[in-house]
């Protein structure tokens, strides 16, 4: 009988890891010995190393970005917006992308880095 209720245990936790939603696109991003998991309610924007930008996996422009995340901040003011910078991606194209959420009234801005001694994909 502990067996079942073991497996069962086993099965649920592994269901629920398979449902969890990740709305960014891989890329390699730097580590940092302070690095935490992303909150529930975020948006997530992706510049990768060839150039592109992406709003929740979506193609974007930095200039499109305002009108984009408008929508999303009048359901949600405490919406959190988390940044995925490929580590080779300028710091200018990084600034850019922070000066279009902070005007357009996002309050809650994070960087998203890999913790420290965490294998990259």
């Amino acid at each position: 009988m502990i067996d079942v209720v073991f497996f069962l245990l086993v099965f649920f936790m592994m269901a629920s890891l398979a449902m969890t939603i990740y709305q960014g696109l891989p890329v390699n991003l730097p580590e940092a010995a302070s690095g935490q998991r992303n909150a529930a309610e975020t948006a997530s924007i992706t510049l990768s190393r060839d150039g592109g930008s992406f709003l929740n996996s979506e193609p974007v422009t930095v200039a499109m970005l305002g009108t984009r995340i408008r929508p999303l901040l009048a359901k949600n003011h405490e919406l959190a917006v988390i940044i995925n910078a490929d580590r080779e991606v300028t710091h200018a194209r990084v600034v850019d992308v922070l000066d279009e959420l902070r005007q357009t009234g996002v309050g809650k801005i994070a960087i998203a880095v890999a913790p420290a001694g965490r294998a990259q994909r």
